[in-house]
């Protein structure tokens, strides 16, 4: 097994996965100020709480949006497995052709799940990442990675819906009893959870009108199981959608070397 690491704005994303499944699945809050000894704390605590030894491990891949910290968790990994982790980015083989006006733009969660799309998945095909942005990428029938959409994410909307209205409190993002709410913690949470899902539907909608095409639509990141449930339109959730494509990505630079 390779242990798989994603690091996001609000989250880094860690676990375990083989050619047959995934291990687990762990999420730590992303924090900039953090050193290269606390990372590696965290994850030798994540891999402790799973029964996983550092010696089972034959390598790991990292990917990442924040580059502050990037080489401060590259080197954590290092610290506690003894090994070279590998970092998506220039130079490394994916086997995505990306059809953008600059490719090295695009982030590489993005390309690690349209490479799982990809291999897991029949397209022309959307992939959605429902993390800080809510994110929807197109590949089309030829398998080319052409481009997409980046909205705000589902807890980003909230965050600035319950800062900007002094009587609005914070509520977590769970399923409301009713549509129609009847007291203002019901209405914002009936109207958090059926806009997003309203707009995810939407997007798909004019994604492929402008296509051409109906796409299958393949749904990943920590909050998608929170609105995909509410969706009009068919959505396939597949929680472990980064990490197979990171798994992928590993194994084909595996070969190469």
């Amino acid at each position: 097994m390779i242990l798989a690491i994603d690091i996001g704005n609000t989250n880094i994303v860690a676990g375990c996965i083989d050619e047959e499944k995934t291990w687990f699945i762990e999420r730590i809050s992303t924090v900039r100020t953090k050193t290269e000894l606390e990372y590696a704390v965290d994850l030798k605590t994540i891999l402790d709480l799973h029964d996983v030894s550092t010696e089972d491990i034959e390598g790991c891949i990292l990917s990442s949006v924040v580059p502050q910290i990037t080489d401060i968790v590259r080197l954590a990994g290092e610290k506690i497995l003894n090994k070279p982790v590998m970092v998506l980015g220039p130079g490394i083989r994916t086997g995505l052709n990306i059809l953008i006006d600059n490719p090295s733009t695009l982030g590489a969660d993005l390309v690690a799940d349209a490479v799982a799309g990809i291999a897991f998945y029949a397209p022309p095909m959307i992939v959605i990442d429902m993390g800080t942005a809510t994110t929807l990428s197109v590949v089309d029938e030829n398998k080319n990675y052409v481009g997409g959409m980046i909205l705000p994410g589902v807890g980003v909307s909230l965050d600035a819906l319950t800062s900007r209205a002094s009587q609005l409190s914070g509520i977590g993002i769970e399923p409301p009893r009713r549509i129609i709410g009847k007291n203002t913690v019901e209405c914002m949470k009936s109207g958090v959870l059926y806009s997003s899902a309203g707009s995810i539907d939407g997007c798909i909608e004019r994604l492929e009108e402008e296509l051409g095409q109906t796409c299958t639509v393949v749904a990943t990141g920590g909050l998608a199981k929170k609105i995909v449930p509410f969706c009009k339109r068919k959505i396939i959730l597949d929680e472990d959608l980064l990490l197979k494509g990171l798994f992928i990505i590993y194994q084909k630079n595996q070969e190469r070397q």
